[in-house]
Parts: structure tokens; C-alpha cells; sequence
């Protein structure tokens, strides 16, 4: 059911942290962990600096430089689409657009975005760039993923950060994902 402050009509889990707080790990392990339950899992990367994932002299990234704004990469395999975005004229997309371009699956595991308002799972590391705490100024972190106790105790479930297995269960439970607890 979508609402105001969530928008979609597909189960969306965000994976936040600060920088080096192993958030690509966690997403990447929850990812494996619900594809291996049977879900259909889509995933969403936010990047904070410009990429390039077709570079090179390949003959799509000919295609882009010689000014096409959209290149369509086909094979019997895989496809993609690569949108090129003019500096100061075409916004980035917001993430509710982005979620609007994918296939149908069951869940949406979404890394980064930490202002959208879409549930999240905090992830914490001893090593990490920061240290602040996001569920502190962010209602809609529901969880924390952390390698070493969190300093605060209170509103919020804490799990081991390889713990995958109990959170993906948390999240199915908390995101009604149907097929997404493991079997007992």
C-alpha cells in the first residue's frame, strides 16, 4: 500500500551508513540472502560522484560520446540503459523515479540515499569515516546493523553486522515481503 511517505507499491529496504561503514557488503549479503529465500530482488545504488560503466572504445560508449543521450546496451544476457544527465538542465532522478524504471520484483534493497523516506537499516562499523548516529535525526531508520555495541540503547533493534540472516528476517517481518522469512 503506498502512502505519502511511501510512495511505492513495492517493498523497499534502505542500507545507510557513512562511508567505509560496510554498506555495500551488507546490501550486497541481503541481496544473496533474499534472492536464495526466492524473492525477486531489485537493487539501487546511489552514487555521490560521477561513474562511468561503459568506457572505454566499446561501441556504446562510441555511441554516447558522439552525443546520444541514451544508449540502450542489448544482449541475450543482460540490458542497460545509460542516460546521460546535462550539467545544470536535467536533474538527477529522485529515487521514487528511479524505482518507477524497474522490473517488477518483490523487494527493493536501496544503498545510500540516506534522506530518502523509505525505511532503513543504519549500518554502523568501528572503522567508518563518521561515527554520528543517522537513527538519531532519522525516524525512519527501523534497525542497526553494527559491529561493536551502539552507544545508545533504546527504540531501535540491534543486529550483529553478519548477522544477514536475522536481519533479512527482520525486514520481511517488518516489510511484509511475503516469501522473504527463511524456513525454521
Amino acid at each position: 500500500m503506498t502512502t505519502p511517505l511511501h510512495p511505492f507499491t513495492v517493498p523497499i529496504i534502505g542500507i545507510a551508513g557513512w562511508k567505509n561503514s560496510g554498506k555495500t557488503t551488507l546490501a550486497c549479503r541481503l541481496i544473496e540472502e533474499f534472492s536464495r529465500r526466492g524473492l525477486r530482488v531489485a537493487s539501487i545504488k546511489h552514487a555521490h560522484h560521477a561513474f562511468q560503466i561503459d568506457d572505454g572504445e566499446t561501441d556504446s560508449a562510441r555511441h554516447r560520446r558522439s552525443g546520444s543521450r541514451q544508449v540502450a546496451i542489448v544482449s541475450a544476457r543482460r540490458w542497460a540503459l545509460v542516460t546521460e544527465l546535462e550539467a545544470g538542465r536535467d536533474p538527477e532522478p529522485d529515487l521514487a523515479d528511479v524505482v518507477a524504471r524497474l522490473s517488477p520484483a518483490d523487494i527493493v534493497v536501496v544503498e545510500g540515499y540516506k534522506s530518502a523516506a523509505i525505511p532503513k537499516i543504519e549500518v554502523r562499523r568501528i572503522g567508518a569515516a563518521d561515527s554520528s548516529a543517522l537513527a538519531e535525526a532519522d525516524p525512519l531508520v527501523i534497525a542497526i546493523a553494527a559491529d561493536c555495541p551502539p552507544d545508545e540503547t533504546g527504540r531501535l533493534p540491534v543486529f550483529a553486522l553478519d548477522d544477514v540472516a536475522a536481519i533479512a528476517d527482520f525486514v520481511a517481518s517488518t516489510l511484509g515481503t511475503g516469501r522473504g522469512a527463511r524456513h525454521r
